[in-house]
């Protein structure tokens, strides 16, 4: 393999590698999985009944929680907005 080749699939490599880190950007899945589970556990405070808040001290728990968890969540998704993963270099043919 010559010189050239090998600088050639290095490249190809580390653009693959610089699109997967893209697509699997932790920020991303982490994101996706508070605002999920953030909506299910407001959800479930939105429908608490009052013998479930009154076994909390009269606190709505699991709204309180998956509002915490929905603004996580979406702080996660503004952060991947605004500092988001560099894109691959171009390539040079």
């Amino acid at each position: 393999m010559s010189e050239y080749e090998y600088q050639h699939e290095v490249e190809e490599l580390e653009r693959a590698s610089a699109t997967a880190a893209r697509l699997f950007d932790v920020r991303r899945i982490i994101g996706g999985l508070f605002t999920l589970y953030g909506l299910v556990v407001t959800i479930a405070g939105l429908t608490a009944s009052d013998a479930d808040i009154k076994k909390a001290q009269g606190i709505n728990l699991n709204l309180w929680t998956g509002v915490g968890m929905l603004a996580l969540g979406l702080l996660f998704f503004l952060w991947l907005i605004l500092r988001p993963t560099p894109p691959p270099p171009p390539a040079q043919d």
